[in-house]
C-alpha cells in the first residue's frame, strides 16, 4: 500500500476533454435544458421522445462535474421514502439502457451493502428492511457470519444490510453514452455554451440568453447542479442550495473478492470494469463557507445537528469564482461574461488526508486483495438541499422548471428523475407523489424534514 500523492492523475472529464457536441445552438426551440449532468440529459431525452424540440446547453463538458465524479452506485437501499418509488423505476430504466447500450455502460447488479461496527445500527437497518418490503425491494439483514460469507473480510463488522438487486455503472462512461442516446432521440446538445440568464417578457420565461446569443423557448429546465442556486437567485428565485466536496479514488487492478459495492463509516468501495476498485471516504465530506451558507443557515440547522461530526468546515471555496465563493458576483449583465464562463467545470482537489484513511481501512478490511495503491484521485462538488432531497417542480416564475439538489443521490436516480420531469413539464401524470420535492416547501412554513434515519 502506498500513501496518496499530490501527483496522482485527476479526473478524466475536464476542459481538456474534446468537445463532443459543438453546436451551434438553434435560434429557437421548445425546451432549453440548462446543465449536462445525468438529470439534465435524461430529462432532455424523455422530452425529445415525447416529440418536443429540445436543446441542452452545457457550459463545460457533458458529465464534467458530479455526474461523472460519483461512486457509481445505483442504489435503492436506504433511500428517502419519497425518493424510493422513483428509484425503483430508475433501476428498471437502467436495466433497459444496459440492454440497448451494452456492457460498456458498466451496469452490473451485484448488490449494495452497508456494514457496521455498532450493534445499535442494526435497529435502523431493520427499519429499512420493513420499508423496503412494503415497496417490493428485497433488502435483508446480514449477521456477522452471513456478512463474512457475502463479503469476505477481516474487519470487526458486527453485521450489515444488503439489497442484492442494487447495481452499479461507470459514471464517466455512462452519462456521455446516455447523452449520445439523447442526441439520437433528437436533442440538440451544445457543450462549451454557458447560459448567462433567462429571457423574460411580461413575467414569463420566453427563452435564454447564452454566450452564443439568445434562444427562444417556451420552457426552460434548470438542472445545473451546484450552479443552480446562483443562477436562480439572479432572477429572484431563492433556492436554498449549498454544496459539499466529496473525494474519490481508483485503486490498481486487484483480485476479485466481491461483486458487492458497500460502505461502512470509514470507507466505501465499488468494483470497476477494469478490475480496479473505486474507493471513497464513506460519509465524510468538506463544506466551504460562503455568503449563501450564512443566507440559508437556519434552514440547515437540522442537517448540521445530524451530520456535523462527519463534516470538515473550511472558510472559503477552493477555487476562484465558484458558486458560493466570497468574490463570486451574484449579479451580472447578460451581455457580459458570466460566472458560468469564468468557471466552466468545478474540479476541486481531493482530500488527501481522507484518502490516507481510506487506503488503510481498505487494506484492513480486505487483506486478500493484496498490495493496494491508488492510481487516480479526484473530487466533486455535490449540490445539497436542507432536507437532502431534490427540488423537482415548477419554479415561481412561469416557464421555468427546476431539477436540482440531488444531494449525492443523483447518478442512480437520474433516469427516473428525467422521466418524471419530462412528464411534469408536459402536463402528464407522473405516476409518483412529488409533494416531498416541491419548491414551496422552503417558503410555505413547512418544517425541514430530514426523513427517517436508517
Amino acid at each position: 500500500m502506498t500513501a496518496p500523492s499530490a501527483a496522482l492523475p485527476r479526473h478524466a472529464i475536464d476542459l481538456a476533454t474534446p468537445v463532443a457536441f459543438p453546436g451551434p445552438p438553434p435560434a429557437a426551440t421548445d425546451v432549453v435544458v440548462i446543465g449536462g449532468g445525468v438529470a439534465g440529459v435524461m430529462s432532455a431525452y424523455y422530452l425529445a421522445r415525447a416529440g418536443r424540440r429540445v436543446t441542452l446547453l452545457e457550459k463545460g463538458r457533458i458529465a464534467g462535474e458530479q455526474s461523472s465524479r460519483n461512486w457509481g452506485w445505483i442504489r435503492q437501499q436506504k433511500r428517502d421514502p419519497g425518493e424510493l418509488p422513483i428509484m425503483i423505476e430508475s433501476l428498471r430504466l437502467w436495466q433497459g439502457f444496459a440492454e440497448v447500450l451494452g456492457p460498456d455502460l458498466g451496469f452490473r447488479q451485484g448488490g449494495v451493502a452497508y456494514t457496521t461496527r455498532d450493534p445499535a445500527a442494526m435497529e435502523g437497518y431493520a427499519r429499512w428492511v420493513s420499508l423496503a418490503a412494503e415497496h417490493g425491494v428485497e433488502s435483508r439483514l446480514l449477521s456477522r457470519a452471513e456478512l463474512a460469507e457475502t463479503i469476505p473480510n477481516s474487519t470487526d463488522w458486527v453485521g450489515g444490510l444488503i439489497t442484492p438487486s442494487d447495481a452499479r455503472a461507470e459514471p464517466w462512461v455512462a452519462v456521455p453514452m446516455l447523452a449520445c442516446l439523447a442526441a439520437e432521440a433528437g436533442v440538440t446538445i451544445v457543450e462549451n455554451c454557458a447560459v448567462r440568464g433567462l429571457d423574460i417578457s411580461a413575467g414569463r420565461v420566453t427563452g435564454v440568453l447564452t454566450e452564443a446569443g439568445p434562444i427562444g423557448a417556451e420552457q426552460v429546465l434548470l438542472a445545473a447542479g451546484a450552479w443552480s442556486s446562483i443562477f436562480a437567485r439572479r432572477h429572484g428565485v431563492n433556492l436554498p442550495q449549498l454544496m459539499v466536496r466529496s473525494t474519490v479514488a481508483q485503486t490498481n487492478p486487484l483480485p476479485e473478492f466481491t461483486q458487492v459495492a458497500g460502505a461502512d463509516d470509514i470507507f466505501a468501495w465499488r468494483r470497476r470494469l477494469d478490475g480496479s476498485y473505486t474507493v471513497a471516504p464513506g460519509t465524510w465530506h468538506d463544506f466551504y463557507i460562503g455568503p449563501d451558507a450564512f443566507r440559508h443557515f437556519t434552514k440547515y440547522i437540522p442537517q448540521m445537528r445530524r451530520d456535523l461530526s462527519k463534516t470538515v468546515i473550511r472558510p472559503m471555496s477552493p477555487g476562484a469564482g465558484w458558486p458560493d465563493g466570497w468574490a463570486t458576483p451574484r449579479g451580472w449583465a447578460m451581455d457580459q461574461i458570466s460566472p458560468f464562463e469564468r468557471c466552466r467545470i468545478l474540479d476541486p482537489a481531493p482530500n488527501r488526508k481522507r484518502l490516507g484513511e481510506v487506503t488503510e481501512a481498505f487494506a484492513r478490511a480486505f487483506p486478500q486483495a493484496g498490495p493496494m495503491r491508488l492510481q487516480r484521485a479526484w473530487a466533486g462538488m455535490i449540490d445539497v438541499m436542507p432536507d437532502t432531497v431534490p427540488v423537482l417542480d415548477a419554479a415561481p416564475l412561469e416557464g421555468l422548471w427546476i431539477a436540482t439538489g440531488l444531494s449525492g443521490h443523483g447518478f442512480g436516480i437520474g433516469p427516473g428523475v428525467g422521466r418524471v420531469m419530462a412528464d411534469l413539464m408536459l402536463g402528464r401524470p407522473v405516476g409518483h407523489d412529488l409533494s416531498r420535492f416541491r419548491f414551496g416547501r422552503f417558503t410555505d412554513g413547512s418544517k425541514i424534514d430530514l426523513g427517517p434515519t436508517f
